[in-house]
């Protein structure tokens, strides 16, 4: 999930760094929490995680859930 910089932090988290691609206009960090999301909530794409961004959320992600 994406959160705002502003709350405390959880293990894990990853800041985002360029947050023009990602189409957000405040500060904001990647949070490894699961959950589920009706897709009639989604309002649509804001933008896409930079690559330096999207490699530190995967690489978090991965502490979570190892393959294999």
């Amino acid at each position: 999930m994406i959160t705002s910089a502003g709350n405390p932090h959880w293990p894990l988290d990853c800041e985002i760094r360029d947050r023009e691609a990602a189409g957000l206009p405040a500060p904001s960090k990647v949070r490894m929490k699961l959950f589920t999301l009706d897709n009639r909530l989604l309002r649509g794409t804001l933008g896409h995680l930079a690559e330096p961004d999207e490699r530190r959320a995967r690489a978090a992600l991965m502490l979570l859930l190892p393959a294999g």
